[in-house]
């Protein structure tokens, strides 16, 4: 009976912006921390509404030329964006998202992994987390916000940047969780949601609360949408309650306000 009435509250939500005029079909980019989410809700959204939705990856940052900001700076069209709130902020001031549009979503913690099978490390705490990086044979980070923090200030907070430079990697252009079921890394650090969806590896859990970095995901209309009424209604079910369930078993805490 619960789970009736859940899909019957899911179904009503989906019908109070169900009733297009005419189909659309928009492009939206979206980064790894927040995909695992929004590919469930984004095919319950497609079935509900008609509208048809062509989906673009990559980074919220990095030098990349997959990453949405260097997609929006080239062109390519978007009309909603899903990336880190700093660098959404970022794509507001340079033109490509229309101010007052962004909607938070939901609330990020980096997590680290090792291959399936491979012992699991204790990092409980600070001084776990930085003793079991000195004695790891490599270290892989993304090319995204959860690998600028590692490597410009958590490291180096940790005192240990220069001591793990040679067996440190960027992963640029793929999940880490690939790199870390492939064998080319000892041990890797990603958004959780992103390290959850990955087979083949053993997420130990988020690195400790003392030296946790919180990344807010957040969705935006793009300046040159082509069916911005279409898009808004779109981001508004990503931030309705009906769809905060999806988005906790991905691994992400939903933004609740």
């Amino acid at each position: 009976m619960r789970a009736l009435l859940g899909r019957a509250v899911l179904a009503l939500a989906l019908g109070c912006v169900a009733t297009p005029a005419a189909a659309d079909e928009i492009t939206v980019m979206v980064s790894g921390g927040f995909t695992a989410a929004y590919r469930t809700l984004v095919s319950q959204w497609e079935k509900a509404t008609g509208h048809r939705v062509t989906t673009v990856s990559g980074a919220s940052m990095g030098a990349s030329a997959t990453t949405i900001p260097n997609r929006l700076a080239r062109g390519e069209q978007a009309e909603v964006v899903i990336l880190a709130r700093t660098a959404l902020d970022a794509l507001v001031r340079d033109g490509h998202v229309i101010i007052g549009t962004p909607v938070d979503l939901a609330n990020s913690r980096i997590g680290m992994a090792v291959r399936m099978g491979a012992p699991k490390p204790v990092i409980a705490t600070e001084a776990q987390l930085r003793q079991f990086l000195l004695k790891a044979k490599s270290i892989a980070y993304s090319e995204s916000a959860s690998g600028v923090y590692l490597s410009t200030e958590l490291f180096p907070r940790l005192g240990i940047a220069n001591a793990i430079a040679a067996k440190s990697s960027m992963i640029v252009g793929r999940p880490v969780g690939e790199a870390i079921a492939a064998g080319e890394a000892e041990i890797g650090f990603q958004q959780m949601s992103e390290l959850l969806a990955v087979g083949g590896i053993t997420v130990i859990g988020p690195i400790p609360d003392s030296v946790q970095r919180v990344t807010t995901f957040s969705a935006g209309v793009a300046s040159h949408s082509r069916a911005t009424a279409t898009a808004t209604a779109l981001i508004a079910f990503l931030a309705s309650p009906e769809a905060r369930e999806t988005i906790r078993r991905t691994g992400l805490d939903p933004i609740t306000k």
